[in-house]
């Protein structure tokens, strides 16, 4: 079968070497990342301090853009931070917990470090509402949305859940947090760069994630999208001198805020990272996230394919339309699958209730998918006899 994406794989190093199915983990490494962090460091040697005027302040702004791009988000609605954590921290200094509406509403396949936050708001006033997983793959929606009420006051869910791949309805969910008051905090991390996502047509009030996954950019740059006409209101207590209308000005007491994008930072931003984290905007961008997602859909239903062969539990959806990039497999011994298949330069990763996660991108070959798996099913063979 032709695959026009594969014209991009000579760009990723490491695909010469490897067999790569972690992209659900750490995208694969841009060859253009060398140029991009020798012209940072060409750019500190050579232009000293000159560099904040000439290029570095506004970086972060410009990477925030070409992130938005790839969600239609609006130019200047999308803050540049180190991660999701501190994302979901700037969305929560925005309110107040102690009123009525004080109500957190989300599900327990979102990713620990969400979780970990919104339980630590508890010594705030937030009262946190934990809607569970009734097959360890998929979020109810109707109990999801049963639990919005007119208490809630903000909906943090992840888009794509990073153990099943399982898509949530995010449409639905913030047409009814709307509905009655509440606002979405939506997670794209498994999604943006393999899974189209809209953030006007979704009608989101925030959008967060990170580059180092599908998008190829490393660590270090996650992404804040404010809904314009909240970023115009909204008042972070958890700011910086970034966020200040003259940061320049050094000015003593409160701050005074800036416009979107700024409005939503805190410190100094993470040069180096922004600099690395644009080679691979760049390849997504060209490739295009439809096509990505086309190829990705017919490469994730070859692995439930072969899985379903041997027998194997896939802990993750079969409809393609509800499935992101990653198939979790629960094969035998799947930790131990896993560590063996590392050390063959495939590489895969292990999580709990999940399985072995398999994550072809736009850079995957067709047949490394059957490599993998003829891979599994000798490790297995070689496990019986060793134990």
């Amino acid at each position: 079968m032709s695959d026009d994406l594969l014209r991009y794989r000579s760009e990723f190093p490491i695909l010469e070497r490897t067999t790569y199915l972690i992209s659900n983990s750490l995208g694969a490494m841009p060859r253009g990342v060398y140029d991009a962090m020798k012209g940072y460091a060409d750019t500190w040697a050579s232009r000293g301090v000159r560099a904040w005027e000439e290029r570095w302040w506004m970086l972060a702004a410009e990477v925030g853009d070409e992130i938005g791009a790839l969600m239609n988000a609006p130019k200047r609605s999308v803050a540049i931070h180190q991660n999701v954590t501190t994302c979901q921290a700037i969305v929560a200094s925005c309110f107040d917990f102690a009123g009525r509406r004080n109500k957190i509403v989300y599900d327990d396949m979102n990713f620990p470090s969400v979780m970990y936050f919104w339980e630590a708001q508890r010594s705030r006033g937030a009262r946190v509402h934990m809607v569970r997983t009734g097959d360890g793959v998929t979020v109810p929606t109707e109990r999801l949305l049963d639990a919005i009420d007119e208490e809630t006051l903000l909906v943090p869910i992840s888009h794509v859940l990073f153990r099943s791949a399982y898509i949530n309805d995010a449409f639905a969910i913030t047409e009814k947090a709307h509905k009655v008051g509440a606002l979405v905090v939506l997670d794209t991390f498994q999604s943006l760069g393999t899974v189209p996502v809209d953030v006007q047509a979704l009608n989101v009030d925030f959008a967060c994630g990170g580059v180092l996954k599908w998008l190829c950019g490393g660590p270090g740059v996650a992404y804040l999208y404010v809904r314009p006409d909240l970023g115009r209101t909204l008042t972070p207590t958890f700011t910086g001198w970034f966020a200040h209308a003259d940061p320049f000005a050094f000015e003593t007491g409160p701050i005074r805020y800036t416009d979107p994008p700024y409005r939503f930072m805190t410190g100094t931003s993470n040069i180096p990272a922004l600099e690395a984290a644009r080679p691979g905007l760049q390849i997504v961008a060209s490739a295009g996230v439809a096509p990505i997602r086309g190829k990705s859909q017919r490469q994730t239903a070859r692995l439930i394919e072969l899985a379903d062969r041997r027998n194997w539990r896939v802990n993750t959806p079969r409809d393609p339309e509800k499935r992101g990039g990653t198939v979790s497999i629960d094969m035998p011994q799947s930790y131990d699958v896993c560590r063996e298949l590392l050390k063959r330069d495939i590489l895969v990763d292990y999580r709990p209730k999940a399985g072995v996660r398999m994550s072809p991108h736009f850079y995957t070959d067709d047949r490394e998918l059957d490599t993998a798996i003829a891979a599994v099913e000798e490790i297995l063979r070689e496990l019986v006899v060793v134990r």
